[in-house]
């Protein structure tokens, strides 16, 4: 069976990329980030390591403040109240 957990969005500055996911519980939603960085091999083939070289550093900290921005803009929508449909009226 394959796993269908999917993240609610992702942030990519070549070569890092934040996965943000959402977790459901009983006191509430909260989010949670995976990094990972895109190289190719020898063979020329993407491959990807959750492993960072010093000079991937910089942009790895820019993925990580916009995924804050991220989860921020889904905090905030999941204190919105459902808005009714105006054309349902």
């Amino acid at each position: 069976m394959a796993n269908t957990n999917k993240p609610i969005a992702k942030v990519q500055l070549y070569p890092a990329t934040g996965s943000i996911w959402k977790n459901q519980t009983s006191k509430g939603a909260f989010y949670s980030v995976s990094f990972e960085r895109s190289y190719k091999d020898d063979a020329g083939k993407f491959q990807t390591s959750t492993t960072f070289n010093a000079g991937d550093l910089l942009t790895l900290s820019k993925v990580a403040d916009l995924c804050d921005t991220k989860i921020r803009e889904l905090r905030a929508a999941d204190r919105q109240p459902d808005q009714p449909d105006e054309e349902a009226a």
